[in-house]
């Protein structure tokens, strides 16, 4: 569905206290605000999301499978695929309708394969150390779903007492379910644990997830967790859901900041705002997920490397390099330059892009440099004040002999800068280039405008 945005949830956040520390009523000792452990796997993880009717020209999870050996070269380890199930009917938008018009939550759209071929493709993934998690449209069905006729009472209603579509959108395909009834949680935590129990995938993202209770969440990760660790996503930001529900939320505030400073020039603002706010008001285990493209901006908003511009490939660093879970959309590596239609057939058109290297560099940094994992596996942003700080936003992640030290300008002016403190001081090396870097407290850096450095440190 599409994307909300964070000024529609940020109230709702901000009613929780945001540190991971909270006193217990009989200790004043420090208290994880997260109750769960993350799957381990997830600690370093980088998500890849696959449009599968757009991804290959079959559509389909066998030509999909074809391509898990090129995404594990990659590094990624984890594999969101957009909803497998059919597709309703009644009301339908397009000729093939939307992927969260679910007809059957137990059953997978004909036009992506069998179950054999699904089971296939999960195996497949494993086999290389890619993980599996499968969007999930709790909150609303297709009209034409045999839960409409069978359990009417599963469904939210309008005064005149007739089913409707969620309040306040303009999704005329779907209906509405109410949460208020216990028979319907029932049976949407069955559908969950069916996928994990019977195909072994490794978890979800869970579409509009604010609009579903979170206690159902809460109790839905529980019954998850009792078959094997899994990691959930939310598209929502609220923190509450941290709690004992989601792995990971998305942070839709990093992608505004990041559009909002390239679309009016003002410099590194609006993302030291970002980032200072994570800082103080979200726990550091809430791993949150960053992102310069998806199906929802690709769809509706725009290319992504038209609405970031000449800040492009400096956003896709910044995603990597600042605390986040970074996300790759299906395409970016082969420089996606359209925006997919959304209930149509439209492929990705395949080639080595100009960012196909960039990705590959930035997912093996991740990956080998632990100060750049996620939430609380990896090392919160320290401020390196700049004698260009209107503009430029430099940092370092880590403890001496691990840091990862990051200069970027982001703003549309060349810049040249130096450093006052001695907080980055160390030997480095280029993280693309490899060359060698010395800071000791003379050195100035220029930069292009938009252009950033990214410096690992020497052993």
């Amino acid at each position: 569905m599409r994307a909300l945005s964070s000024a529609i949830v940020l109230a709702a956040g901000l009613a929780l206290s945001g540190c991971d520390a909270a006193p217990s009523p009989t200790s004043y000792e420090p208290q994880s605000y997260v109750e769960f452990e993350n799957a381990e796997w997830t600690r370093d993880a980088v998500i890849y999301q696959i449009n599968t009717r757009q991804f290959t020209s079959e559509g389909t999870f066998a030509a999909a499978q074809e391509q898990l050996p090129r995404l594990a070269e990659m590094g990624i380890d984890v594999v969101w695929l957009m909803p497998i199930h059919p597709i309703g009917e009644e009301n339908r938008k397009g000729s093939m309708g939307s992927p969260y018009s679910v007809l059957d939550y137990r059953a997978i759209n004909p036009d992506l394969g069998t179950e054999e071929e699904f089971r296939a493709f999960v195996d497949a993934a494993h086999a290389l150390d890619i993980k599996v998690i499968l969007d999930w449209v709790a909150n609303h069905s297709a009209w034409d779903s045999p839960l409409v006729s069978a359990h009417p009472e599963w469904y939210t209603k309008t005064p005149e007492g007739d089913i409707m579509p969620p309040e306040g959108t303009d999704w005329s395909d779907v209906v509405d379910f109410d949460y208020s009834n216990a028979d319907l949680r029932e049976y949407m935590t069955g559908s969950l644990t069916y996928w994990v129990r019977e195909f072994d995938v490794d978890g979800y993202r869970a579409d509009v997830a604010g609009y579903v209770p979170t206690d159902f969440w809460e109790t839905a990760r529980g019954e998850l967790d009792a078959i094997k660790p899994v990691f959930m996503l939310a598209e929502w930001e609220t923190r509450d859901l941290h709690r004992k529900a989601f792995d990971a939320t998305y942070a839709w505030g990093w992608k505004e900041a990041m559009q909002e400073l390239v679309a009016d020039g003002s410099g590194a603002g609006a993302m030291r705002g970002y980032y200072s706010g994570q800082s103080v008001s979200w726990p550091r285990a809430a791993y949150r997920m960053a992102y310069t493209d998806n199906h929802d901006q690709n769809s509706w908003d725009g290319v992504a490397s038209e609405i970031y511009g000449p800040a492009y490939e400096s956003a896709i660093a910044l995603s990597f390099v600042g605390p986040g879970m970074p996300l790759i959309y299906n395409g970016q590596e082969a420089d996606l330059d359209k925006q997919l239609a959304f209930f149509e057939k439209d492929e990705i058109e395949w080639k080595t892009g100009q960012y196909d290297g960039l990705f590959r560099q930035f997912v093996a940094l991740k990956t080998e440099e632990q100060a750049l994992w996620n939430g609380r596996y990896g090392a919160p942003m320290v401020d390196v004040p700049n004698s260009a700080s209107d503009d430029v936003l430099s940092f370092i992640r880590g403890d001496a002999g691990g840091r990862v030290f990051a200069i970027f300008n982001l703003s549309p002016r060349a810049q040249e800068v130096s450093f006052d403190l001695a907080r980055h001081h160390g030997a480095y090396q280029n993280a693309l280039s490899g060359e060698a870097a010395q800071f000791a407290g003379d050195e100035t850096v220029e930069l292009a405008p938009w252009g950033y450095r990214v410096f690992r440190e020497k052993d």
